[in-house]
């Protein structure tokens, strides 16, 4: 994976703005450690930063192309996966190609087709094209959102970039949140609207869209969607199907010059990608999970985490011989991660959750360039709770978010009066559910999962994408998401709802396209979710670093929150607020440390509050 960067004036020579371009691709140097490069010319200057996994010599960028007189300038983050197959096609309409890398088959396949390009395309990327002759700029990303790409329109000109913190380097972008995006943070957060970017001004790209820039404007296209029909294949044909495309999308993406390995929690999904990969890897398949500071001291069972992961883990070991690393974190370790997590998404995020997973992605680089990770098998099965639970379907909004009273409750007196964070967050929900691609033939129990479905798809799946690729791209670890592939989204999605849940099994349909593939005890494990640590030293650690913000007479978080509702949950180390403030996880301690981060961003950040 990479960095990509850029910035289009039609009234400015791209030529003069090389220290421009390079600041703003310093910033991503993460995500791509291994060879930057800028590339400039008359109203274009792209930057790129690269992290080798195929074709170290033939992949540079940014890449250029000549064609029928015309040049083309790429900049690309992300893998192909269908490069052979499309390489293949472009090589019978007459096109020639000097490497082996994806990223001439994605210049090549927009010279050849296009704006249309990214329909033939299977795989997770984010990519911009210049075409110099038509004064152009082509902005693409991929169907599920897999691959960040964040943009802005200044006075200056057009700015994109793979991170907000790309876009704050140029001199023409201040990092100003409004009104909107207060309610974004404190309504919705850790999650945001799809195409908003919370900072003033500040936009991302759609999942499955594309976007031209042109002098007379710009142009948005959404080019996918899944699409609802009847479901025609038989019980037994289903089950098969979803097993093929599963395996497809694993095997495909092990393509790499680099070392492979996998996620592994022990799980149902992680597990699946576990066992594909052993069987197809051609060399020993290292594994890696991670655990927290004496967990099994502090570990207590509940309906979300029944169970711990280790006794699974040791069966997948076992069964598929793999090199299993057991990665436990410090609590310090994991309190220390706290602040680097939210340079990693330019936003305060899901506490330690992401900061557990930012340590664990930089155990993971020390072995292997690339990992599987089992992330939206539970989106696109149908594997959470508010999937099946009636009391949950029928919450009002989002079903992940049961704090919004006691959020609104959290802010100053000023705040609240200006902030509805119940209606935006209904809002919000309501445009999601009524944009459902529905085929008007469905059952009332197959419309109020689609719906569910889709929610989740624009939803809880970005919020862990968006953590996913930020955390192991700090690490500069290359991540892959083999159930986020388009061709089994888009067969799942129209499977029944009944089957999905077959014989009463949160992801039934997908436990027995796995039967006789994983050990029995895994097969029909209870999903369990991200863990987190139970230890109480965390939880006395984040009163401390709270506490050290009370202290703070201008703490810039008493400009949002109210210092006697800080003061409550400190005495209280956080069971003051009675809900989770986001899913299941984020809850006492997490939420002492997500408002932490607030603090932290709004000072690192210099964030104005408008």
């Amino acid at each position: 994976m990479c960095g990509i960067t850029g910035w289009l004036h039609f009234d400015r020579n791209g030529d003069k703005d090389k220290n421009q371009i390079k600041k703003m691709m310093d910033t991503l140097q993460y995500r791509g450690p291994d060879e930057k490069n800028v590339y400039t010319d008359k109203h274009i200057s792209f930057g790129h930063t690269r992290l080798i996994v195929i074709d170290p010599t033939g992949g540079q960028q940014p890449m250029q192309k000549e064609y029928d007189g015309n040049r083309y300038v790429l900049v690309y983050n992300g893998e192909l996966y269908n490069t052979n197959a499309l390489r293949l096609q472009l090589k019978k309409r007459g096109h020639t190609f000097k490497s082996h890398s994806d990223t001439e088959v994605v210049l090549t396949a927009y010279i050849e087709w296009g704006s249309s390009c990214v329909e033939k395309m299977n795989g997770i990327f984010a990519f911009a094209v210049w075409d110099e002759k038509d004064e152009s700029l082509y902005l693409a990303r991929d169907r599920l959102g897999v691959k960040p790409l964040f943009y802005t329109e200044t006075a200056d000109g057009f700015l994109f970039g793979s991170e907000i913190k790309a876009l704050l380097a140029h001199q023409s972008v201040d990092p100003v949140v409004k009104e909107e995006g207060m309610l974004e943070l404190f309504s919705l957060g850790p999650s945001r609207t799809p195409g908003y970017g919370i900072y003033e001004g500040i936009h991302e790209v759609k999942p499955a869209h594309t976007k031209k820039v042109t002098r007379t404007g710009v142009k948005t296209t959404h080019y996918w969607d899944v699409s609802s029909s009847p479901h025609s294949d038989s019980l037994d044909d289903t089950i098969s199907q979803v097993k093929l495309l599963l395996y497809n999308a694993s095997h495909n993406q092990l393509i790499s010059d680099k070392p492979v390995s996998t996620f592994l929690s022990g799980g149902l999904d992680s597990s699946a990608l576990t066992a594909i990969a052993a069987k197809e890897y051609t060399d020993k398949l290292h594994t890696f999970s991670i655990d927290y500071e004496e967990n099994d001291k502090y570990f207590k069972t509940n309906d979300f985490q029944p169970d711990s992961d280790k006794l699974y883990i040791d069966k997948m070991r076992g069964a598929f011989d793999t090199e299993h690393h057991y990665e436990t974190i410090s609590i310090d370790a994991l309190t220390h991660a706290l602040q680097e997590s939210v340079l990693a998404r330019d936003l305060p995020g899901m506490a330690d959750i992401d900061s557990s997973l930012l340590w664990f992605c930089r155990k993971i680089k020390q072995q292997a360039v690339v990992a599987l990770s089992g992330e939206c098998a539970d989106e696109i099965f149908g594997g959470y709770p508010w999937f099946y639970k009636k009391e949950l379907m029928e919450r009002r909004g989002f079903p992940w978010i049961d704090s919004l009273q006691e959020r609104h409750g959290l802010l100053n007196e000023k705040w609240q009066k200006r902030l509805d964070i119940d209606d935006y967050a209904y809002q919000r929900y309501k445009e999601t559910i009524q944009a459902t691609p529905l085929s008007g033939e469905e059952t009332t129990q197959e419309k109020s999962h689609k719906e569910m479905a889709y929610l989740n798809m624009h939803w809880f799946m970005q919020t862990l994408l968006e953590r996913k690729d930020r955390m192991s791209m700090r690490a500069s670890l290359e991540v892959r998401v083999p159930f986020a592939d388009h061709e089994l989204v888009e067969y799942v999605w129209n499977i029944p709802a009944d089957w999905k849940r077959l014989e009463g099994k949160e992801k039934g349909i997908l436990r027995k396209a796995l039967d006789g593939i994983l050990p029995h005890e895994v097969l029909h494990r209870k999903k369990n979710p991200y863990p987190k640590t139970h230890h109480p030293e965390y939880t006395n650690q984040m009163t401390a670093k709270l506490s050290e913000v009370l202290e703070q007479k201008d703490a810039p978080l008493y400009d949002l929150i109210d210092p006697q509702q800080i003061k409550q949950l400190v005495q209280t180390k956080g069971a003051s607020f009675p809900y989770p403030w986001y899913g299941q996880l984020m809850s006492g301690p997490q939420l002492l440390a997500y408002l932490w981060q607030v603090n932290y961003w709004l000072e690192h950040y210099n964030v104005k509050i408008s």
